[in-house]
């Protein structure tokens, strides 16, 4: 069964993409105590993730600051280093990369795909949610191949 809004993130690890390189941090002490505005990919360098999903948030980070959001934070089932490696490329220092290399926070929010098809494995699905205080404020999930509801234009009309 997948979060819903009003749940509270599942404890798991997450590994944060930083300059000094990979820190690992548990989502719930990630999501304490501030309104974080998250999204997640399939996989870092992927088209549409590269091309619409991470340039959104970039490009409308003020915007969501400006609606009260205090973080904006990408995840993929991506090591530590590919994410750094990506937000450098394409992203910029407003979005915190959050590594979920072995896909277990995807798991514990039932936002688990797979993707072996493509030679991907098991990927986090398309979403994006708000979570404030570690609560499920909003939640938008991508039907397969889709790419709407979890666009930064969508969450910043949402707010």
């Amino acid at each position: 069964m997948s979060i819903a809004i009003g749940s509270k993130i599942p404890e798991t690890n997450l590994v944060k993409a930083t300059k000094n390189g990979p820190e690992q941090i548990s989502s719930h002490d990630y999501f304490k105590g501030k309104k974080v505005a998250l999204f997640s990919v399939p996989g870092a360098f992927t088209p549409t993730c590269s091309v619409k999903h991470l340039p959104g948030y970039v490009e409308k980070a003020d915007a969501l600051k400006a609606k009260g959001i205090d973080a904006i934070a990408c995840t993929a089932v991506n090591d530590a280093f590919v994410m750094g490696a990506w937000n450098g490329a394409a992203g910029s220092e407003a979005i915190e990369m959050l590594a979920d290399g072995n896909g277990d926070f995807a798991n514990a929010l039932g936002l688990e795909m797979d993707a072996s098809a493509f030679g991907m494995g098991k990927r986090g699905q398309r979403y994006s949610m708000v979570i404030n205080d570690g609560v499920v404020e909003q939640l938008n999930v991508e039907a397969p191949g889709d790419f709407k509801v979890s666009s930064a234009e969508y969450m910043v009309e949402q707010l």
